[in-house]
């Protein structure tokens, strides 16, 4: 059995006023668990770099040792407009109390998205900082977020997960907000990305592009004292054959484009797993994509099956099974109800050293998940943590929420929201 480990940031606007101000209180801290060990590497955890921003909270088990399930939050970049990032000091205050209500319910995994847009939360080499901390891409901010982020995760006994977007450069027309900064690598190398969907994707066949994305993930894993990288489901964002018919005429070698394009993704996600573990093989890469599998492989180009059943590529896999119990289709199928779906991932093939886990959709609270057929179980204060329990049950190895703000935030289900949190309290405390 595996372990994964993610990172958490998001903070609701009322929380990052209230600590700001700062009362000095901390809530009680989590459990003092490091769960970076990859199970069966047989190796024990190497030193963090020199310069990483801090130090483990906490040795590794020894190989066998029996560690908490994987209990993670998605904290995206949907969250960082709620938090105070005029100074370190107050982005500190922040970032502490959304952790602490991390651990106060049994979560022992943040994963926060570092590098959503072809931009960094940290200062980088290669990319520029993110709009996300001034409005303005390519702006300072004065203060490095992701050393806060880390020191204030592995203070209360958290893993912390750095979340990267391979390929988005934008999502749209109005995401990222403004113009790309000048050394944004898109606009100092225009022909590595492609315009699809009235958004800009860096173009997966490239080796100059695979090699910057592999660059890029090793400055964090050399800088900091990451525990894990995470990619999501952006992949290949369309299938349209224009996107990249010219690599493909350079490149493609007679190959079908459908298994040309899928080898470019393999490609690159094996690179990225070779370079953290020649450096720092304690930490894990891990793949979150879509709960529906027929997607992944056929509109995204990833063949998540041959990462799970193969060594070499992923230390751990989170589809994401966002939909409830009681889903059905208009036609009738059940297929993606949530234990239909999870009793098919755990039946595909999958190597000894890749663990398995799940993401639930925390924003489906109060709202629904769309099913065709009538049902209540996103009003009852504690569908998640059933799904946890159903996921125990199944043996899976963890699940992770998304995410942040849908799980603390206020608003209109804010009482549904307060139930869940005391339902996963409840499960995560059991032994």
């Amino acid at each position: 059995m595996k372990k994964f480990l993610l990172a958490a940031c998001a903070v609701c606007l009322g929380l990052c006023c209230a600590c700001a101000r700062g009362s000095g209180a901390r809530a009680p801290e989590g459990p003092k668990q490091d769960f970076t060990a990859v199970p069966g590497s047989g190796t024990s955890q190497s030193a963090a770099p020199d310069n990483a921003s801090d130090a483990p909270s906490s040795a590794v088990p020894a190989s066998g040792a029996a560690v908490l399930p994987y209990r993670a939050v998605w904290i995206s970049y949907l969250e960082w407009p709620l938090f105070d990032t005029s100074s370190a000091e107050a982005f500190t205050a922040c970032v502490g109390a959304a952790f602490d209500r991390c651990a106060a319910v049994g979560l022992n995994v943040v994963v926060v998205q570092v590098r959503p847009f072809s931009d960094a939360i940290y200062p980088s080499s290669i990319y520029p900082w993110s709009h996300l901390l001034t409005g303005t891409q390519g702006q300072d901010p004065g203060f490095d977020p992701l050393a806060i982020l880390i020191e204030q995760a592995h203070a209360r006994g958290l893993v912390f997960e750095a979340w990267v977007n391979p390929y988005r450069v934008r999502l749209n027309d109005n995401t990222p907000q403004g113009a790309l900064a000048g050394g944004n690598p898109a606009v100092l190398h225009p022909d590595w990305a492609i315009e699809a969907n009235n958004g800009l994707y860096y173009d997966p066949a490239l080796p100059d592009v695979q090699q910057m994305v592999v660059d890029g993930v090793m400055e964090l894993v050399q800088n900091y004292n990451v525990d894990g990288i995470e990619f999501d489901d952006y992949f290949y964002p369309t299938t349209d054959e224009a996107f990249d018919e010219d690599s493909f005429a350079r490149y493609g070698a007679g190959q079908a484009l459908t298994e040309w394009r899928r080898g470019n993704v393999n490609t690159l996600i094996q690179k990225v797993y070779a370079a953290v573990k020649a450096v720092r093989p304690q930490v894990v890469f891990g793949i979150s994509p879509q709960g529906n599998n027929d997607n992944n492989y056929h509109q995204q180009y990833s063949d998540v099956a041959l990462w799970m059943r193969t060594p070499g590529f992923v230390d751990y896999v989170m589809p994401q099974v966002y939909w409830g119990y009681n889903y059905t289709l208009s036609n009738g199928s059940a297929r993606y109800a949530f234990e239909n779906l999870v009793q098919e991932w755990m039946n595909m093939e999958r190597d000894s050293s890749v663990s398995l886990a799940f993401g639930l959709g925390a924003y489906r609270v109060g709202e629904g998940d769309g099913s065709s057929t009538q049902s209540d179980e996103w009003q009852t204060g504690h569908n998640l943590a059933d799904m946890v329990r159903t996921l125990s049950a199944h043996g899976a190895n963890g699940y992770g929420i998304y995410r942040y703000e849908s799980l603390f935030g206020g608003g209109e289900y804010t009482a549904l929201r307060e139930a869940e949190q005391k339902a996963l309290a409840e499960v995560n405390a059991q032994p």
